[in-house]
């Protein structure tokens, strides 16, 4: 019992390489996490709260940081998240952040109503040499997020149209 508890985190499992080039291990990922998901949490709230961005960074985070709260050990972290190593998560919530910085900055959300949008659309097939890369699921809050989004929008969806001889547009 006396060993279990003391000794406990020192006997913790250490990882010893990430297996990926370039990819250091992080021995207190875990904490790293934490401290970048709460800070991604306050940078989030200068986005607009009805925002598609804010909702969607606001679940997947809210999610990931819970993970890291319940679990001490990194391999129950990267299990329950399934995103890739913790050292993986490190350098996206980073990715995160900087996005964040850049999109306040860019304030795609200040677009008037009536601004029209020229789409081109591109049939051409992926080459053969490009892999088709399938993401792992996302979790659950995320699709009960974009229900909620899409149920309780203030905004019309973008409506499309063509005219003869003229490109696809979109009214968003």
């Amino acid at each position: 019992m006396f060993l279990r508890r003391f000794a406990g985190p020192l006997l913790a499992k250490m990882k010893e390489t990430t297996g990926i080039a370039g990819l250091d291990v992080v021995p207190n990922a875990r904490e790293v996490l934490i401290s970048l998901y709460t800070k991604t949490m306050k940078e989030i709230e200068a986005v607009p709260p009805d925002e598609g961005y804010r909702k969607a960074v606001e679940s997947f985070t809210k999610h990931r940081l819970k993970v890291c709260e319940e679990e001490e050990d990194w391999e129950q972290i990267e299990k329950r998240i399934g995103c890739g190593q913790v050292e993986e998560l490190i350098e996206e919530a980073q990715d995160e952040l900087k996005l964040i910085a850049k999109m306040i900055e860019w304030d795609p959300w200040g677009v008037p109503d009536d601004y029209e949008c020229e789409v081109i659309e591109n049939d051409a097939p992926v080459p053969k040499h490009v892999p088709l890369h399938k993401p792992p699921p996302l979790p659950e809050d995320f699709y009960k997020t974009l229900e909620s989004l899409q149920s309780t929008s203030t905004r019309p969806p973008p409506v499309a149209s063509k005219k003869a001889d003229e490109p696809l547009t979109t009214n968003s």
